[in-house]
This record gives structure tokens, sequence and C-alpha cells, in this order.
């Protein structure tokens, strides 16, 4: 048998150098699968973020409709009362009490048969706009009752009816943080909030 030459020699040291080993096989995949593990993880937190920005615009836009044609209404009301009513009454709150309720009654006009009506449904836990003999909601997952309150304009709540007081109208949403999950114990939640403050243009 032949020697091999020395330039066949060389040529297999050559093709070994260029194989990996065991070693470097090994911290390959161990990279390979970190990464792969931080992206996968990136792409469930990020489902995760789109899926509570999704829950809050869906509790909030409504409301925040709601509050942009509240404020047109009551900036262009003649007059308006917080008091408390639903859907087939409302009573104005009395000097000498503090003016907080569950509805805001608004006449666009003088004309008292003309009206708009805003309360919170307690048991739907709904704001509901009543004009025109209808009542349509315009604001779900409400939880607190007592929506509405007059005020001065450093915030205090008044206690008589002033000509220029403010109206302060304030939504508590509660939700569940995933909508498709399943309620009872262990359940996620959140919590948010939508307020404005709105005065009439028209002082007189």
């Amino acid at each position: 048998m032949k020697p091999p030459r020395e330039k066949e020699r060389r040529g297999g040291r050559r093709h070994a150098a260029t194989a990996f080993t065991l070693p470097e096989v090994v911290v390959v995949m161990a990279l390979f699968s970190l990464l792969l593990t931080a992206l996968i993880t990136t792409q469930l937190v990020g489902l995760k973020m789109h899926r509570i920005s999704e829950t809050k615009l869906t509790a909030t836009s409504e409301g925040r409709e709601a509050l942009t044609v509240l404020r047109d209404e009551i900036r262009s009301a003649k007059m308006l009362y917080v008091g408390n009513g639903n859907a087939s009454s409302f009573v104005a709150i009395t000097n000498n009490q503090a003016h907080i309720g569950n509805a805001l009654q608004i006449w666009p006009t003088t004309n008292l048969a003309r009206f708009v009506r805003y309360y919170v449904d307690a048991n739907t836990r709904t704001l509901m706009r009543f004009t025109n003999g209808q009542a349509t909601p315009v604001a779900g997952f409400v939880t607190n009752t007592l929506a509405f309150r007059a005020e001065d304009f450093r915030g205090r709540v008044l206690t008589n009816t002033q000509n220029h007081r403010v109206i302060r109208l304030t939504l508590e949403f509660y939700q569940w943080q995933f909508p498709l999950a399943t309620a009872g114990q262990g359940g996620m939640y959140d919590y948010y909030r939508l307020q404005t403050r709105v005065t009439r243009r028209a002082i007189e």
C-alpha cells in the first residue's frame, strides 16, 4: 500500500478543519433556542398588550362619544339641572342639598316639553340618553351611579342653583381585561375612568 502523498494529506487536514465540532453544534443550538424563546415571548407579550389596549378602547369608546355629544348639549343649553331620574321621571335636587345625582336634564330652549335627559341605569350599568320618549344606551360597563354633579369654578359641589355652575360628568368602567375569558374567581378585571367638566356658553 502506497503512503499518501503530501498534497493529499494536506487536503484531508483542510477538509477536517472546516467541519463543526460537537461543542460548536451544542453552542449554536443553545443560542438558536434562546433566540427563538425570546421571539416567542416578545410575540406573546405583544398579543397580551394588544388585548389589554383593545379592551380599554372597547370599554371607553362609547363613553368618549357620549362625552362629545353631552358637551355640545350642555354648552348650548338654555336650562339644565342635576337630579335623580330614569326613563319615566326626573326630580331635580333642591337647594341646600349637594347637587349630585344619577341624572342630568337639559332644555335646549325655554320649551319645557322639549328636553334631553341623561341618566345612569343601575340595573344595566348603562348611561342612557332619553329624548322624544325614547331611551338609548350611550355607554356600557358603568359602575358609578352618581355620575353628575354641579360645581363652582374651584370644583366644590354646589348646594344651590348658580347660573354659572359647572357640570362634572364622571364615568367609571369596570371590565374584563380579556373579554373572551370566563368570569369568576381568579378572573382578570381592569378599571377605567372618564371625566369632563362643562359649562354653558350663554350665561344669563
